[in-house]
């Protein structure tokens, strides 16, 4: 933490272990006990990374979340855990931070039920990864396009309008990544919407361009 406070680096700190397994991290045989952090345990890291100068810094507390989407009913999570440490640090600093003095971080956050998602926003988580998630809209997008256009990816000539239709414009890699990035984005949107972050970060619309100087002065054209 010293060495991030020097150039205005923030720092996350995870606690515990977050079950499942992700790039070949595997926890899924981890102890129960271990998936849920306890108030005490977050104060120590507080604690401790709160006395350095110019300190910025989050905790990814465990609180039964894991890596990974698993069927309803094998992830339990308890984003209460939450709400007590937050109360337990507001406690110990005498209520100099508020009532949320810690900035929490939800790791493990595909597949999670809205409802839990959303108490763990109201004890003071700023930021969720969902990286499965967005990992299965991107792979979606290319398996749909494939699925739709499977007929004229089989070869570059020949095709159901025609034994010399060209299936360029299908194979072409962009083509089926743009699908990817489109799905990819859909699911963003319903992220934000469930982190209740739409429209209050940003910089908003763009303003209309304003082209003083001219192209050949190195402004852009209008």
């Amino acid at each position: 933490m010293e060495r991030m406070a020097k150039i205005n680096c923030a720092l996350e700190m995870e606690l515990g272990i977050t079950g499942g397994e992700e790039d070949g991290v595997n926890n899924e045989d981890a102890n129960p006990e271990d998936l849920y952090s306890k108030p005490e345990e977050i104060w120590q890291v507080y604690e401790a990374l709160s006395k350095v100068p110019n300190a910025v810094f989050s905790i990814a507390a465990a609180f039964g979340n894991v890596h990974g989407v698993y069927s309803p009913g094998n992830v339990k999570l308890d984003p209460e855990i939450l709400g007590k440490a937050q109360s337990f640090i507001a406690e110990k600093t005498e209520g100099k931070f508020g009532d949320k003095p810690v900035r929490f971080v939800f790791h493990g956050g595909s597949g999670s039920d809205l409802k839990d998602i959303r108490k763990a926003i109201d004890y003071g988580v700023i930021k969720m990864n969902i990286d499965t998630d967005t990992q299965w809209a991107y792979w979606n997008g290319i398996r749909e396009f494939e699925a739709q256009y499977h007929d004229y990816l089989q070869s570059q000539i020949g095709n159901p309008d025609g034994p010399e239709k060209p299936n360029k414009k299908y194979y072409d890699p962009r083509a089926c990544l743009r699908k990817a990035e489109t799905s990819t984005v859909k699911r963003l949107e319903q992220c934000f919407e469930d982190l209740k972050c739409k429209d209050i970060l940003g910089l908003g619309e763009p303003g209309a361009p304003n082209n003083v100087l001219g192209p050949r002065r190195g402004g852009l054209p209008v």
